[in-house]
């Protein structure tokens, strides 16, 4: 059993705060690639629609994700999530069936 927890993430913001939103979470890429079980992390945004941004992401396991989602400025961002989004995470569950490209 894969014991993998993956999935896409949707994050459609607010077209004033788009900007912010980027600058947030691209401070988070790297230090959220370095915990453990990490597999993927990869932040994206959209070119047609500059509001979209897509996060892609692979942990270990669900206890890897959730350590990583009770971080403090995670926890801070997700009680403040509206004030950056014109709607709710769209997030979508994955299996990854190919291995990580991703040196580790």
């Amino acid at each position: 059993m894969n014991e993998q927890h993956g999935f896409i993430l949707h994050a459609k913001t607010r077209p004033e705060k788009a900007e912010a939103f980027e600058a947030l979470f691209r401070a988070y890429v790297e230090p959220s690639r370095a915990e453990p079980g990490c597999i993927e992390y990869h932040m994206l945004r959209d070119q047609q629609d500059p509001t979209l941004f897509i996060f892609y992401e692979i942990w270990q396991s669900r206890a890897h994700l959730d350590v990583h989602s009770n971080l403090p400025h995670m926890q801070q961002f997700f009680e403040n999530r509206m004030d950056y989004l014109e709607r709710d995470f769209d997030i979508r569950r994955i299996d990854m069936l190919s291995r990580s490209s991703a040196n580790r």
